[in-house]
């Protein structure tokens, strides 16, 4: 089945201890918005993603996982501006109340596009 470009299947989500720890050793980062990028060069053959909505900026879960899902949703369709080698990337959500989309869309951009580079 042919991939397409806008779609986020399982195996571009970063997961496991030793991904996730290597990626936080060596990766570099970039903020845009209400948005921070932790990246680094990838061994996979897809670029992956790992969001993060902390729990100290937003008590209920109903909240974090909004956040959550906006991001997710705004990396598959900006994702098209990545090229060259596959990197892993960690998006924090920094802003202290919950943006619309279009936000967070916007900083995506501006994060993936300064990637891109």
């Amino acid at each position: 089945m042919p991939e397409t470009p806008h779609t986020l299947p399982a195996s571009e989500r970063l997961r496991g201890v030793k991904a996730i720890s290597e990626l936080l050793d060596r990766g570099k980062y970039l903020s845009a918005g209400c948005l921070r990028m932790c990246h680094a060069p990838s061994g996979a053959e897809v670029s992956r993603i790992l969001v993060s909505v902390p729990k100290r900026s937003f008590k209920r879960a109903v909240k974090r996982n909004l956040l959550k899902r906006r991001i997710r949703e705004s990396y598959r369709l900006e994702k098209a501006i990545l090229t060259g080698a596959p990197q892993d990337m960690m998006f924090v959500y920094t802003a202290r109340e919950v943006l619309p989309f279009s936000e967070v869309r916007s900083s995506m951009h501006t994060l993936l596009e300064a990637l891109g580079r």
